[in-house]
């Protein structure tokens, strides 16, 4: 397998280093990742970020209220469609798409893909459809991006334990070197996944947290601005917590055996695009 790791978006909100930690000047860069990976049965993408429907029509696609707070920059060149393209493959050849949650900036990109089959645990589904109840869950789930996608696979926790997680034994039609790794909080089901490399273990956290210090051991931290991101997101502030600490030991205990990043961290995700492509 080759794992290539995209930027599939890009949101620039008001404030700089007080959402991303670094930037200099008054917006910050926040990225929406995903990865491409190369099996031997397609093309599998992990995650879609924004599609290319988002960028000619973002609304009434996607709502106004996280539109301005995030500004939202929509780029042709940044969709996993045009991604895919550009490494030479055709749409068609994406054959699974694998999802963290089903929140605007993770499923914008499933109907650039009709072939696909779509991964993603069951209770996430389940809410998404039938509980769109509340500001917030009105406006972070948007059926206009996945209401044309007919091939579904769901999914409840099964199987051995991971690295002390719960887990997903098989993923219908992927090979076992791919698993989802559920980490509630986020969402109600939200999930990690975690690719089996040849330099060890590579786990996409999602939303699990969405600042590098988080996992620190000692001197823990979050930017002000990302702080307040998640606490407005959180179904389940508990369970949230509960799998940041988690994944914190993860860290601490596995650091050799398992690399960990999350969806909205520029410099996680500079970094994981220096690997090398073979694993």
């Amino acid at each position: 397998m080759r794992v290539h790791y995209l930027q599939c978006g890009t949101d620039c909100p008001l404030g700089g280093r007080l959402y991303d930690g670094f930037s200099k000047g008054p917006l910050a860069r926040i990225p929406c990742a995903a990865q491409l990976i190369e099996t031997n049965e397609g093309l599998v993408l992990i995650d879609t970020g924004y599609g290319m429907e988002d960028v000619r029509h973002p609304h009434p696609r996607l709502s106004r209220f996280f539109h301005t707070l995030l500004n939202i920059r929509f780029r042709a060149e940044e969709t996993a469609l045009a991604q895919v393209k550009a490494l030479g493959f055709s749409p068609a050849d994406v054959r699974h798409i694998i999802l963290t949650h089903l929140d605007f900036d993770h499923a914008g990109g499933l109907e650039d893909f009709p072939n696909a089959r779509v991964h993603v645990m069951e209770a996430e589904k389940k809410h998404a459809e039938l509980k769109r109840r509340g500001f917030i869950t009105r406006r972070r789930y948007r059926p206009d991006q996945w209401n044309e996608v007919r091939d579904w696979r769901t999914y409840q926790t099964s199987g051995e334990r991971w690295f002390g997680f719960d887990r997903v034994s098989q993923l219908d039609g992927l090979p076992p070197e791919i698993l989802m790794v559920p980490m509630p909080g986020h969402t109600w089901g939200h999930a990690g996944v975690a690719v089996s490399t040849s330099s060890g273990w590579v786990l996409n956290a999602g939303d699990a947290y969405f600042y590098r210090h988080e996992l620190d051991h000692d001197r823990r931290r979050c930017t002000p601005g990302l702080r307040f991101y998640q606490t407005m997101m959180e179904v389940d502030r508990r369970q949230r917590f509960e799998n940041q600490e988690r994944l914190r030991g993860l860290k601490r205990s596995h650091s050799n055996d398992v690399t960990i990043f999350c969806s909205h961290d520029q410099l996680q995700l500079e970094a994981m695009q220096q690997r090398p492509l073979s694993t």
